[in-house]
């Protein structure tokens, strides 16, 4: 994917009308990239990234196609190159420290707050999900860091996101080792595996 300084993001009600907003918001400006796709409940989701001019002229487009069929939208000036990492797949998890849980209600919501607690605070973003197969069109993401920095990251989240976002969040202040590992490879059980902890077997 190239880097580009910009990012937009569209949660859409339905796909006809997302397919249709995003070919507009292709034909109007020169983006850099984008991806797209429809997503659990029947939604659609888009995300566009290059400069800021084009990004958001674009988005105004796919916007004003879409009318009430957008269920939420996010654009970014200049967004957080570690969010541009974890939304390409990359975790960055050492599997030490303290772990915050965040889940919102859309997939604009919960990328508006990995990018506020990304500029805000320490922490490192371990891994972030958009409404994929499992979450039923919410967005996750999970975050490591000292307990003072993660509680800190939530604060401002929270001071950022609207009620209607859906947050709701946990902080592991110590999580168990193979539970911390393994969060270390991505949250979807659908990949997740068996962890033999060598405990009590049944007899």
């Amino acid at each position: 994917m190239k880097r580009a300084p910009a990012l937009a993001v569209v949660d859409f009600a339905q796909v006809p009308a997302g397919l249709d907003a995003t070919d507009a918001m292709l034909k109007k400006a020169p983006v850099a990239f984008f991806r797209s796709g429809t997503v659990t409940r029947g939604r659609y989701l888009t995300l566009l990234g290059g400069t800021p001019a084009s990004v958001e002229e674009a988005l105004a487009e796919g916007l004003a196609r879409a009318g009430g069929h957008v269920l939420d939208h996010l654009f970014l000036a200049d967004v957080h190159p570690r969010l541009l990492d974890a939304l390409e797949g990359r975790h960055g998890d050492d599997g030490t420290g303290a772990l915050l849980v965040l889940e919102t209600a859309t997939a604009s919501s919960v990328v508006l707050a990995c990018e506020k607690a990304l500029k805000g605070t320490l922490v490192d973003l371990v891994e972030v999900r958009l409404a994929d197969a499992g979450l039923a069109g919410k967005g996750l993401a999970l975050f490591r860091g000292d307990l003072h920095e993660l509680d800190a990251a939530i604060d401002l989240v929270r001071a950022v996101l609207p009620p209607a976002a859906g947050l709701s969040h946990r902080i592991l202040a110590r999580p168990h080792d193979a539970l911390a590992r393994e969060n270390a490879l991505g949250t979807a059980f659908a990949s997740s595996r068996f962890v033999d902890l060598g405990g009590e077997e049944a007899s």
